[in-house]
């Protein structure tokens, strides 16, 4: 039934600077942009709607909306990330670069099946730059086997604190 993930969309602050992020230096290609005039409801707006591509062809996609008030504020890696594989190689280019121009860069963590580098882009949010380890498959397969008991451990652990 669910074929793949068409686009995340997430607010933006502004659809420049955060074209500069995407696009310049993550190297996602601008493939659309609109304007809203009106939503659904009938409610007059002016809103652009922006999508970036990822080489699957799934994206992410940004709303400017000035009219309609939004909390921006950095966020916490628990509360909201965007992960985005890249090969091990891209990983250390993209980990320089980021500390070549000055960009809050952290990293390169070690998750066991995968390695990390985070960013944050101009909006607050915290993009993770991801590559798999040769075993990633492997591991992924082997935890499958176990996640659903970890997850009714932790409902159990949890009712009972």
């Amino acid at each position: 039934m669910l074929k793949g993930l068409h686009h995340n969309a997430y607010r933006c602050r502004d659809s420049e600077e955060t074209r500069q992020f995407y696009s310049d230096f993550l190297g996602l290609p601008l493939i659309n942009a609109f304007q809203i005039r009106e939503t659904k409801s009938g409610r007059a707006t002016k809103t652009l709607h922006s999508f970036y591509q990822l080489d699957d062809g799934s994206c992410l996609a940004f709303f400017e909306a000035p009219d309609m008030p939004f909390d921006f504020k950095k966020q916490h890696d628990f509360d909201l990330h965007i992960a985005l594989e890249v090969s091990p190689a891209d990983l250390q280019t993209m980990f320089a670069k980021g500390r070549a121009v000055g960009m809050e860069t952290r990293g390169i963590s070690d998750h066991e099946f995968i390695d990390s580098i985070y960013f944050r882009d101009p909006n607050g949010y915290v993009i993770e730059l991801t590559a798999k380890r040769p075993d990633h498959d492997s591991y992924m397969a082997q935890a499958a086997r176990s996640a659903r008991a970890k997850l009714d451990n932790w409902q159990s652990e949890k009712a009972t604190a």
